[in-house]
């Protein structure tokens, strides 16, 4: 469980949250396994995020996550997808729909490249879920 600030950040329209409050998600970041990443604090925290529409926090989040991961692995995919559809939906919240929409396909490309053939899951996320995620990123619309 993460303390959010009152308001999401939205670059260059409000002050960056202090950093310290994703400092207690870092924990379980000292592995490069998919497993134990997927229990990690931030991991949870990034989807946590992405719910209460707090996207800037939500990539920032999982980004650590990310980076942990093998390279070219169907995880790190998953959260390169993850990480690209809270930026999409970050994009359109601010009212900037055509990098909105130029984000969405990479977004869907690393999410399609995670799932593949024959994964049901990845780290626990399912196909349904991201695809209620990528619809709320879809339908986020300016304030």
């Amino acid at each position: 469980m993460i303390d959010f600030p009152d308001a999401p950040h939205h670059p260059g329209r409000n002050p960056r949250p202090d950093p310290a409050i994703f400092a207690p998600l870092r924990v379980g970041l000292d592995s490069d396994d998919p497993e134990r990443l997927a229990r990690s604090p931030a991991f949870s925290a990034g989807f946590e995020a992405f719910a209460a529409r707090y996207y800037w926090e939500a990539h920032e989040i999982w980004e650590p996550v990310w980076m942990a991961l093998p390279p070219a692995s169907a995880e790190r995919h998953l959260l390169r997808g993850l990480i690209q559809l809270a930026n999409a939906a970050l994009k359109a919240r601010m009212g900037r729909a055509q990098a909105a929409s130029r984000i969405l396909p990479l977004a869907n490309a690393a999410l399609s490249e995670a799932f593949g053939p024959g994964n049901a899951a990845v780290m626990g996320v399912t196909r349904p879920r991201v695809a209620s995620m990528r619809q709320q990123a879809e339908q986020e619309s300016a304030l």
